[in-house]
């Protein structure tokens, strides 16, 4: 049996260091996705929208595998793009007015039409509210920077901070929005272990 590992056939994307800040180029992904806006951390709309993201993930993962002779993936960590609709009144602190894309990767072989067919299979099992806003999407930052955040979501700012003075330093301006990979399990891993890969896509200034 084949089992695809998404992060190693683009590792330099899955990967990054907490010291060096690397820049990478990312393709034409396909990911599935669901928008919505508030605090991560108190906003009922944040977690059914990653239920309903793992539970549809999962579903594609075991009926490709029953359908497909031999091919078998890994789910892909949560990702999201974070950005506020006027820049001016972005606040670390004040997350109200946040807004997101919530997303996970999927491989080549996930088509439009298997996410419809889960999409309704997943609906009879389960109440996700949800669900129908999944959407299947193609995603193609180009080239970015990125660099390893270790620790809390609430301690990211400096890195971030860090990040953005390295654009600069290097000529560049941020372009597309604010991309975070969450390496580890928010809900099994102590804060001070959390492992976001943060990402800016840049062009030149």
């Amino acid at each position: 049996m084949t089992k695809v590992d998404l992060k190693q056939t683009h590792k330099t994307l899955y990967s990054a260091s907490a010291t060096a800040i690397t820049e990478v180029t990312a393709p034409q992904l396909r990911y599935l996705m669901i928008d919505g806006a508030g605090d991560p951390n108190t906003a009922p709309e944040y977690t059914a929208a990653v239920q309903a993201l793992f539970s549809l993930a999962y579903a594609l993962k075991f009926a490709f595998k029953k359908t497909l002779d031999g091919f078998d993936y890994a789910v892909m960590p949560l990702e999201g793009l974070w950005w506020v609709q006027d820049p001016a009144d972005f606040s670390y602190t004040e997350r109200s007015g946040w807004r997101w894309t919530a997303m996970i990767l999927q491989p080549d072989a996930i088509t439009a039409e298997a996410v419809a067919a889960q999409q309704v299979a997943v609906g009879k099992k389960k109440d996700l509210p949800a669900l129908s806003r999944v959407r299947f999407e193609t995603l193609e930052e180009g080239r970015a920077l990125q660099i390893l955040h270790k620790g809390p979501f609430a301690d990211e700012p400096p890195t971030i901070e860090r990040l953005h003075a390295e654009i600069v330093a290097r000529g560049l301006r941020p372009t597309g929005r604010h991309h975070e990979i969450y390496r580890t399990d928010v809900s099994k891993t102590a804060p001070e272990k959390l492992r976001t890969i943060i990402r800016q896509p840049v062009a030149a200034a």
